[in-house]
């Protein structure tokens, strides 16, 4: 007999053209058998239009300069429609200039939050989700750093016809993950059965993505907690479209590079396999799940969660591995929020950055592994790790701790 499906995949599109998707696993949704709200009726304007002649510089603190020069001067992208990338030229990255997000939603009153189901029985109200309620739902970011503009031509130019100089569109796609419709929870307790949705979204929105010519890099992660300075709490996390390879996951295909030329190894599975080995950071590990605290961690928690089969992303995970994934997350996450106690209030809710390395849609692939790294800036209970001159400056890390003692720790409030 044919299985039944784990999610109902149903698309729509908001008032302004952006794509919205439900991922149901709940009935009657499931089935099919009603389909969440797919009209919005928001008087938006349409998202390119408004974009039309919109500046991409301007003063600190605006959304727009208005005063933008009009001599016809290329000045590096100031009338550009959309979001625009400039090169620095001294270490080669690739830096968004999107000046439209400096107004975007920041901390809202519960009435106001733009991730919330639609209140029952409103003719209207300027949230995202049409329905009134949902299980997860996906869908681009009215705010992106990354938004490819219909008739825009993705080529490098050089502002002032300085060679030093280049520039190109900001193409790519910022979306939202909403994580539950309930905005007091967190991924930590949505359970089983909605963390598996989520790693469904996560995988087919990976896929999907990747399948954009100008799309790079796929990157899913999850920002939690003021310390980590985020603007909305209800659970959610974001999905980056990069129309090149990041800087970071650069840096570690050029260290797999030599170490595969060196060794004949592949890193990723080098380093997996001699945590297994030496135990001493290993902190979880189911089936297919293995989690440990790196080598070198630089943050004063800090925890890789890797499958234990080579695999590029998240699509190329198996049924089984998927399932297993969603049971060694949740065990993770609630071991996090009780890494830290403070004395006066109990357990804390750690902030964190939940990561998820992907291989790059083409090049690299044999090279990168996935898997996830979760860290914190929170170094004790109301103190934060502050990066120093050194660090900020030269990338120079210094560690406040040692990566055994991350582990230990974990181990003990996970047992």
């Amino acid at each position: 007999m044919p299985q039944e499906p784990l999610v109902r995949r149903t698309a729509t599109t908001l008032a302004d053209g952006r794509e919205l998707i439900y991922y149901d696993d709940s009935e009657p949704y499931l089935s099919g058998g009603a389909t969440r709200r797919l009209d919005d009726p928001r008087p938006l304007p349409d998202r390119f239009a408004s974009l039309i002649g919109a500046p991409a510089g301007g003063a600190p603190g605006d959304a727009a300069d208005d005063d933008s020069d009009d001599d016809g001067d290329d000045d590096g992208g100031a009338t550009a429609l959309g979001p625009t990338l400039r090169r620095d030229p001294l270490n080669g990255e690739w830096v968004a200039m999107a000046a439209h997000r400096m107004n975007r939603t920041f901390l809202p009153p519960a009435d106001a939050n733009p991730l919330a189901p639609a209140a029952p029985g409103a003719a209207y109200q300027d949230g995202e989700i049409p329905a009134e309620d949902y299980d997860v739902v996906v869908f681009e970011n009215r705010f992106p750093s990354l938004l490819t503009v219909p008739g825009v031509i993705d080529e490098v130019t050089h502002p002032n016809g300085q060679a030093v100089w280049a520039t190109r569109p900001g193409v790519g796609r910022c979306e939202v993950i909403c994580f539950s419709a309930d905005p007091t929870t967190s991924l930590a307790k949505v359970g089983p059965r909605r963390m598996r949705t989520i790693i469904e979204a996560w995988a087919d929105r990976t896929a999907a993505l990747s399948q954009l010519p100008e799309v790079e890099q796929v990157y899913c992660f999850e920002n939690r907690g003021k310390e980590i300075g985020v603007t909305l709490h209800h659970p959610h996390g974001q999905i980056y479209a990069f129309p090149y390879v990041t800087p970071y996951t650069r840096r570690m295909l050029d260290q797999a590079a030599e170490y595969r030329d060196r060794t004949g190894g592949h890193l990723l599975t080098d380093v997996l396999t001699a945590e297994l080995e030496v135990r001493t950071r290993v902190v979880l590990e189911t089936e297919h799940w293995v989690g440990y605290v790196p080598f070198a961690a630089r943050w004063p928690v800090e925890v890789h969660l890797a499958p234990r089969r080579t695999v590029p992303d998240l699509p190329a995970l198996s049924d089984a591995e998927r399932t297993d994934l969603g049971t060694a997350l949740l065990d993770l996450l609630a071991g996090l929020d009780r890494f830290h106690v403070d004395p006066e209030t109990g357990p804390i809710a750690l902030p964190y950055i939940a990561a998820w390395h992907q291989a790059p849609v083409r090049n690299g692939r044999d090279l990168a592994r996935l898997h996830l790294q979760v860290f914190s800036v929170l170094r004790a209970p109301r103190k934060l790790k502050y990066l120093a001159g050194s660090e900020s400056g030269m990338g120079a890390w210094v560690s406040d701790t040692l990566p055994e003692r991350i582990a230990a720790r974990l181990r003990e409030v996970m047992a």
